[in-house]
C-alpha cells in the first residue's frame, strides 16, 4: 500500500500527461492518418471501377438457401449511364433515372449545397454502383436485364409542389420488371417494386455519395436492426466478406455529410451486405417477387431526416459518445432557433458546458492550485528520503493529509470531461447545419476552415495563456518541454479544422482562462492573509 501511495505524485503527473496527449493523437491520427487514407481509397475505388466498368454482372444462388443469394462483387453491373430516361425535379434536388432505371445522378438544389466551383452539389461519381440497381437471383434474366432498356411513363416530372408517380417497366423473356416510383416535394421517394413469376431479385441502395473525403470524415455503411435499434456500422475498407442480416429497418451509405438511405419502418428488410474490389461496403435488399420501401438521397441533415421518421436520425453518426452528442446537438439546435447565427449558437453553448461542467473545473483547478503550493515542501521531502521510499510515501500522505491535498484531485475532474470534449468535437463536425452558415467578418462558411487563420491563431494564443496561468507541480524537464509544444501543435492542426470547431475551443480557452484567473486571485488573497496574520 505504501508503494501505491509513493506513486501518487508520479501518477498525477502522468494522468495529466496521458489526457493532453490523447488529444493531441486524437487529431494527429486523423490528420497524418484518416486523410491519406480515404483519399487513397478514393483513387482507388475509382480505378476499380473503371477497371470492371465492362463486365458482366454476375449473380449466383447460394447452395443452402434459395432465399439467400451471393453478388459476385468481382464482376460488377456496368457502370456508366448510358443515358437518362426520366428527370424529376423536387424543392430540394433533381432527381435523373437512366435506361436500367437506376438513379444516374442527384443534384441538390438549395443554395448552400455547391462545390468549389460554384455549381450545384453532385452526389454520385460517373462510375458507380447506382440507387435502385437491380440484381435478379436467375442468373440469365441478371445477364438480359441489362442489357434490355426500361420504358418509363414520363420523360420529365415536377414533383417540386406535389407528388408525381414514375413507372419504369422493363420487358424480360422470363418476367415483367416494374418499378413505382412516388417523388415527393421534400426530395425522398416510395418505391413498389415487383417481378412476375415471383422472381426473386435484389435492390441496391448504392455506393455511398462521394462529395467529400477530408480528415474529418467516416466513410462508409451503416443499418439499423428494428428490434433492439442496434446499428451496425461498417467503415469502407472494412469488409472482407458477404454478411446478411434481417429485421433491417434501414441502410445508409454514408460520408462526412450526405448518404444514399433506403428505408422501412413497417416491414422489416433483409440485407446483404457486400464488399467491392476495395473491401468497401454495398447493400443489397432482397425481394421475393416485391418489395416496398422509400429512400433518401442527400444530405444528412437533422431535421429534414426527423421530417421523414425521426428514427432516420441515427443516420447521423456521432461515435462512441452518441449518447451525449444527440442531446448537445438538440440543445444546439434549440438555442439557434432563438439566436439565429450558428456562430453566436456555437459561443452560447460553449458558455453552457463550460458552466455546467464548472464544479468539476473548479474542483480541479482548486486541487492543481493546492498541489503547485505544496511543491517545494514536496521536492524537500523527495530530497530527504530519496532513499527511503516507504518514508517518503509516508511523509508525502501526510503532507497531503494535513493541506486537504489529492493527488489526483487535479487530474482527475479533466478525465471526466474528454467525453463531453469529444462529442462536442463529433457534433460540430458531422454538423451539415453549419455548411454555408456565417458568423461574423470573415467567417462566411462555418463548416470551412478560417481563410485567414485568425481562429487558429487565437486559440492557440489563448491556450498559450492559459498555459502560462495554470499552477502545475510537475518537475520533470521532458514533459514541461511538451507541454510548452502543445500551444503550436494544436494551432498547427486547427488551422485545417472547420471554423465552427475552432470557435468553440477558442471561446472554451478564454472561459478557461477567466476562471483559473479567478481561482488563482482566490489564492492569492488567502496566502497574502495568511502571510499577514
Amino acid at each position: 500500500m505504501n508503494n501505491n501511495l509513493n506513486q501518487n505524485g508520479g501518477m498525477q503527473k502522468r494522468l495529466i500527461l496521458m489526457t493532453v496527449l490523447v488529444f493531441v493523437f486524437f487529431i494527429a491520427y486523423e490528420f497524418l492518418v484518416l486523410k491519406p487514407q480515404q483519399e487513397q481509397r478514393k483513387e482507388q475505388a475509382r480505378i476499380a471501377q473503371e477497371q470492371n466498368a465492362n463486365a458482366a454482372p454476375e449473380v449466383a444462388m447460394s447452395s443452402t438457401s434459395q432465399d439467400l443469394a451471393s453478388v459476385n462483387s468481382a464482376n460488377v453491373a456496368p457502370m456508366q449511364v448510358n443515358k437518362v430516361l426520366s428527370t424529376i425535379r423536387t424543392s430540394k434536388n433533381i432527381i435523373e433515372i437512366d435506361n436500367l432505371g437506376r438513379v444516374a445522378q442527384v443534384t441538390l438544389l438549395e443554395e448552400k449545397y455547391k462545390s468549389e466551383d460554384g455549381s450545384n452539389l453532385k452526389l454520385y461519381d460517373n462510375n458507380q454502383l447506382r440507387p435502385l440497381e437491380t440484381r435478379f437471383a436467375n442468373s440469365s434474366i441478371n445477364s438480359e436485364a441489362f442489357k434490355v432498356d426500361f420504358v418509363a411513363s414520363s420523360s420529365n416530372l415536377d414533383a417540386s409542389s406535389q407528388t408525381q408517380e414514375l413507372i419504369l417497366t422493363q420487358t424480360l423473356s422470363g418476367t415483367t420488371f416494374t418499378k413505382k416510383l412516388t417523388f415527393y416535394p421534400d426530395g425522398h421517394y416510395d418505391l413498389e417494386a415487383s417481378a412476375s413469376n415471383g422472381e426473386q431479385f435484389f435492390i441496391t441502395n448504392g455506393y455511398r455519395p462521394n462529395v467529400k473525403v477530408d480528415m474529418y470524415a467516416v466513410h462508409g455503411l451503416m443499418a439499423q436492426h428494428r428490434v433492439d435499434d442496434s446499428l451496425e456500422v461498417i467503415d469502407d475498407g472494412d469488409l472482407s466478406s458477404n454478411k446478411t442480416f434481417q429485421g433491417m429497418n434501414f441502410v445508409s451509405n454514408f460520408d462526412r455529410y450526405y448518404a444514399s438511405v433506403v428505408y422501412n419502418f413497417d416491414k422489416a428488410l433483409e440485407i446483404t451486405l457486400m464488399p467491392d474490389a476495395k473491401e468497401n461496403p454495398n447493400a443489397f435488399i432482397h425481394a421475393n417477387g416485391n418489395i416496398s420501401f422509400s429512400g433518401w438521397m442527400g444530405p444528412k441533415n437533422f431535421n429534414d431526416l426527423k421530417a421523414l421518421n425521426p428514427k432516420l436520425t441515427d443516420v447521423i453518426d456521432y461515435g462512441w459518445f452518441t449518447f451525449i452528442a444527440k442531446p448537445m446537438f438538440t440543445l444546439l439546435q434549440f438555442i439557434q432557433s432563438y439566436v439565429g447565427n450558428w456562430g453566436w449558437t456555437i459561443v452560447i453553448l460553449t458558455i453552457l458546458i463550460k458552466l455546467v461542467l464548472y464544479p468539476l473545473s473548479y474542483k480541479g483547478m482548486v486541487g492543481m492550485q493546492k498541489l503547485k503550493d505544496l511543491a517545494p515542501k514536496m521536492k524537500e521531502i523527495q530530497a530527504k528520503y530519496k532513499d527511503d521510499k516507504q518514508r517518503q510515501s509516508m511523509a508525502m500522505m501526510e503532507l497531503y493529509k494535513k493541506h486537504g491535498a489529492n493527488p489526483m484531485g487535479g487530474c482527475l475532474p479533466l478525465l471526466l470531461q474528454i467525453p463531453v470534449f469529444f462529442a462536442i468535437y463529433r457534433v460540430l463536425i458531422n454538423a451539415i447545419e453549419l455548411k454555408g452558415a456565417e458568423w461574423i467578418l470573415w467567417i462566411h462558411d462555418l463548416a470551412e476552415m478560417d481563410p485567414w487563420f485568425v481562429l487558429p491563431i487565437l486559440m492557440g494564443a489563448t491556450m498559450f495563456i492559459q498555459q502560462k496561468i495554470t499552477p502545475t507541480a510537475m518537475q520533470d524537464e521532458l514533459q514541461k518541454k511538451i507541454f510548452q509544444m502543445l500551444p503550436i501543435i494544436f494551432t498547427f492542426f486547427f488551422i485545417w479544422f472547420p471554423a465552427g470547431l475552432t470557435l468553440y475551443w477558442f471561446v472554451n480557452n478564454l472561459f478557461t482562462i477567466a476562471q483559473q484567473y479567478t481561482i488563482n486571485r482566490i489564492f492569492e488573497k488567502k496566502r497574502v492573509a495568511k502571510a499577514n496574520s
